[in-house]
């Protein structure tokens, strides 16, 4: 069995072991990944490069459970709508792989459509 699917049952359990599935909607998922992240970004707001490097140092553990509460609601809300996680991000690559080719997007941070 993947990790993917593995940690995916661990954090199911967790969920129906508190009867929290009821709240995890599709719409309460979305919103919790969203707020999550803004949390993340909080921790690198109003800091330019070397403060966020200086910062990241000194703060990696609460940064990393940020990215954890973030990785989550996502293995949860792709296991309630029945996707494969591991499959949809491998298509997902082979797609953005045409979108940006690697002699135009190499070094180039433009987006697809201006390549």
């Amino acid at each position: 069995m993947s990790d993917i699917k593995e940690i995916t049952k661990k954090i199911k359990k967790f969920c129906n072991d508190r009867d929290w599935i009821q709240f995890h909607d599709s719409k309460s998922m979305a919103a919790s990944i969203v707020i999550e992240a803004s949390e993340l970004l909080e921790h690198f707001q109003w800091s330019n490069r070397d403060e966020v490097q200086e910062y990241i140092k000194k703060n990696k553990s609460e940064i990393g459970e940020e990215i954890a509460d973030i990785a989550i609601y996502l293995f949860e809300l792709t296991d309630n709508l029945g996707l494969d996680l591991a499959k949809i991000m491998e298509k997902k690559l082979r797609k953005n792989n045409k979108k940006y080719p690697v002699k135009k997007a190499k070094g180039n941070a433009k987006k697809y459509t201006e390549l």
